[in-house]
């Protein structure tokens, strides 16, 4: 399965940015608002600067506490981003994740954020993917 069926799958194609210069606590009210696990940090909602997840801001809350909520999102995101194509593959986005350990992925097309796939949509999508597999292999061994 590729990107740009798992994109096809999801209820939203929407992918929520905020501004590197927004607060750390107005990340977490739009992460708890929506419940999502990131945000994408872009100045124009087609370029990304960086990535801002709940893990982030509960890695800096613990050890600096709630002084840092005041702070912007850019002193805590991830500038190092790993990113897909539309074109890419389910397992290929698997084996980034794990190998990166992060669970979120942007989707760029000509250098431009258009979509954001997370762990479980990947994983939902394998799942379908081995299920079609194993359904046709019944029908073959079965001789339907």
């Amino acid at each position: 399965m590729l990107v740009h069926q798992i994109l096809g799958s999801k209820a939203s194609d929407a992918v929520m940015t905020i501004a590197e210069d927004a607060t750390i606590a107005e990340a977490a009210a739009i992460l708890s608002e929506r419940r999502i696990g990131c945000l994408v940090v872009s100045a124009d909602g087609a370029r990304v600067d960086g990535i801002l997840s709940e893990r982030d801001i509960v890695r800096e809350v613990g050890r600096r506490g709630s002084p840092c909520l005041s702070d912007p999102v850019a002193s805590i995101m991830t500038r190092r981003i790993t990113t897909c194509t539309r074109d890419d593959t389910a397992v290929r986005l698997m084996e980034l994740m794990t190998e990166g350990r992060f669970r979120h992925l942007p989707v760029l097309e000509n250098g431009r954020l258009v979509g954001l796939v997370s762990i479980g949509d990947v994983v939902k999508a394998r799942i379908g993917e081995l299920a079609m597999e194993r359904n046709a292999l019944e029908g073959m061994i079965m001789g339907h």
